[in-house]
């Protein structure tokens, strides 16, 4: 039995040898002999016969797997080059306005980028300290569709219609699925349109109780619109005008409106006009014209409509020949030239005055005989957040100018130390409600950290040639240290004028006693 059992073991281990070497030498293979054969035999192969397919196949298949490392390497090169090759074209570009705020930027403050309380659009959603804010969009969309009798089926459908279009102004793949993203946009857009309707018409008109601890207005509603006008948290203006041209039937036009009067407290500047003012300031720019927040162009987002709202008719950068003769024509922005102009403290020392200028465009600066008339500015607890987000928007979008980023950093140039601060506070130019002067200080030094800025495209250029070349003159600087010294108070003006008396006295007496002495009576 033992002899048997070692016979049948030596008869596979000798199937299996010869079937390896007929495998490395490319000889066709021949059926399986049983297993009680005591031998085997191969049959020559013609020299020019060509190996049997299915062995031909084997092979290629033993070739391929020793290969695959390498070809795995290969495709997947090629496949990112596909990639960039998709990323390249200009129309994957072309609709893109919703960025994310780039890391160099982000690391001075992570915090003002990234929405605390409520997330709009694909960047942050399904954060999850982020998810008590959900169930309140569930509500909103809830009151909408009981409010106007409409069919889910009915938005759904419309923003599909549009996901493509909405999925192009995002930067990057977005990983939601189809159904995901058609759901996020419903109810994201749905919220804010509530929001947006309830502040400008009361939020009990559209059917929600007066306590309701989101719609209604109470301490909650400024940070939920410090997050709205974040550049990562928006919604394309095209989603907004869809969603609210279903409830209403039309909406165009509407929806910048009621997102400037949602936005309104986040404002800059509180300095009222008057009528005659409003006349002489538009007579001023050569026209008479209603402020339209969209111009000529269709608007991007909230944020987008913001800025325009800023800026109105917002000035045109003239480069400048005194700026350009520093740097070759074609170079990046250098981040060790922007300095615009000097400090507060050291302007005043060359006599130059400051005073509050009346509108209501806070970044309408303007300088004339050795005066700086500068716009009210109001700063809160979301200014930092507010101007960031508008300057990474500068830094990201092509077609947007950089007037926003011109003025803090003309700011920042300006502002040194509390001490001008609190000058610019004295004469109405700035009013904070922070902790102290310091803080406003601190706060104008980093809002500029890791912004690159081009001087040569600044609209405060020809302005700050203007201050630079009084700065310069050695005349003023004079003058300006001889009221400082001798004229900054009654007892100095006293002190001065008792000394020229007393000094034109003793020339008049020491020229009668040399007269007397020479010409005697």
């Amino acid at each position: 039995m033992v002899a048997v059992f070692n016979k049948e073991l030596l008869s596979w281990y000798l199937i299996t040898l010869k079937l390896k070497e007929t495998v490395e030498s490319g000889l066709p293979i021949l059926p399986e002999a049983p297993s009680s054969a005591r031998s085997i035999e191969f049959p020559e192969a013609p020299q020019h016969q060509q190996p049997d397919n299915s062995l031909q196949i084997v092979v290629n298949g033993d070739e391929e797997k020793s290969a695959s490392p390498e070809s795995e390497w290969i495709i997947s090169i090629k496949e990112k080059l596909e990639q960039a090759n998709q990323d390249a074209a200009a129309d994957s570009w072309a609709k893109l306005c919703i960025y994310r705020v780039p890391r160099y930027l982000r690391e001075a403050d992570d915090k003002s980028y990234i929405p605390q309380s409520v997330s709009l659009g694909p960047y942050h959603h399904g954060k999850r300290r982020l998810k008590n804010m959900e169930q309140h969009k569930w509500r909103a969309l809830h009151q909408i569709l009981k409010r106007t009798n409409h069919e889910i089926e009915i938005y759904l459908d419309a923003m599909k219609e549009l996901e493509e279009k909405a999925r192009a102004c995002y930067e990057g793949t977005i990983s939601l699925s189809s159904t995901e993203f058609v759901e996020m946009m419903v109810l994201d857009g749905c919220f804010m349109l509530e929001l947006f309707r309830g502040v400008a018409g009361g939020f009990k008109h559209l059917g929600y109780a007066r306590n309701d601890p989101i719609f209604a207005i109470r301490g909650s509603m400024h940070s939920i619109q410090r997050d709205m006008i974040m550049l990562e948290n928006q919604i394309p203006l095209f989603v907004l005008e869809r969603l609210l041209g279903i409830q209403l039937g039309q909406s165009e036009g509407l929806i910048a409106n009621l997102a400037l009067r949602f936005f309104d407290p986040l404002m800059p500047t509180d300095e009222p006009l008057t009528q005659s003012d409003r006349n002489k300031l538009e007579s001023s720019l050569g026209y008479i014209a209603t402020f339209d927040p969209l111009g000529d162009q269709g608007g991007l987002h909230c944020l987008d409509v913001f800025r325009r709202s800023l800026l109105r008719t917002g000035p045109q950068p003239v480069p400048r020949a005194w700026i350009k003769k520093w740097s070759h024509s074609n170079r990046v922005a250098d981040k060790r030239r922007q300095q615009l102009i000097h400090c507060v403290t050291q302007l005043r020392e060359a006599g130059i005055k400051f005073k509050k200028r009346k509108t209501d465009r806070f970044w309408d600066i303007k300088f004339k005989n050795g005066i700086l008339r500068i716009p009210r500015l109001l700063i809160h607890d979301g200014t930092k957040s507010l101007f960031l987000n508008l300057m990474a928007l500068e830094q990201c979008h092509l077609d947007c100018s950089n007037d926003i980023t011109s003025y803090v950093v003309f700011m920042d140039n300006l502002i040194n130390s509390p001490e001008d601060v609190g000058y610019l506070h004295s004469h109405g130019i700035m009013e904070h409600w922070l902790g102290s002067d310091s803080e406003v200080a601190d706060l104008f030094n980093r809002l500029c950290e890791e912004v690159v800025f081009d001087i040569n495209n600044s609209y405060l250029s020809s302005l700050s040639e203007k201050v630079n070349r009084y700065y310069n003159h050695r005349w003023n600087t004079w003058g300006a240290s001889l009221k400082h010294n001798y004229f900054s108070s009654p007892w100095t003006i006293i002190s001065f004028v008792a000394a020229v008396i007393l000094l034109v006295l003793t020339f008049v007496q020491t020229f009668y006693g040399v007269y007397g002495y020479y010409w005697p009576r």
